[in-house]
């Protein structure tokens, strides 16, 4: 249910901002600017998540270009990057030191990673079950 509504979620963010810049994304922010944002954040600003999200998107999508095979692939690593990015900026924990891009890129890829394992399993489980007559 969750992770349905962040997909949704996902979905329409990138669906306005191709709709609104062209398809480009939105400039990283800078060190300054991140840190203000965070505080943000912390302090319960819903405003603060939005842009996290929004600027760093850039991210996701230099991460999907290496996982993806085939550009059909790519809108759906997009939107599962982006879910990895959402429970990234949720869970990251500035006070450890470590950049947002840093934190957020680790857990985009095991997001993906996660994925691609599930979508193989479930092509060797079916191919298995087709070898063995249940399709």
């Amino acid at each position: 249910m969750i992770s349905a509504a962040l997909m949704l979620f996902a979905n329409t963010l990138l669906f306005s901002l191709r709709l609104d810049r062209s398809g480009s994304f939105p400039r990283p922010l800078s060190a300054s600017e991140e840190r203000m944002w965070l505080e943000r954040l912390a302090q319960g600003d819903p405003d603060a998540r939005n842009v996290l999200i929004e600027r760093n998107l850039r991210l996701v999508a230099h991460i999907v270009k290496k996982y993806y095979a085939q550009s059909s692939d790519q809108d759906d690593l997009i939107s599962i990057g982006t879910i990895g990015l959402i429970k990234g900026i949720s869970s990251f924990d500035p006070s450890k030191g470590a950049r947002l891009a840093t934190y957020a890129a680790r857990c985009i890829e095991n997001a993906i990673l996660s994925q691609r394992n599930k979508w193989q399993l479930k092509w060797r489980n079916g191919r298995l079950l087709g070898q063995n007559g249940a399709f």
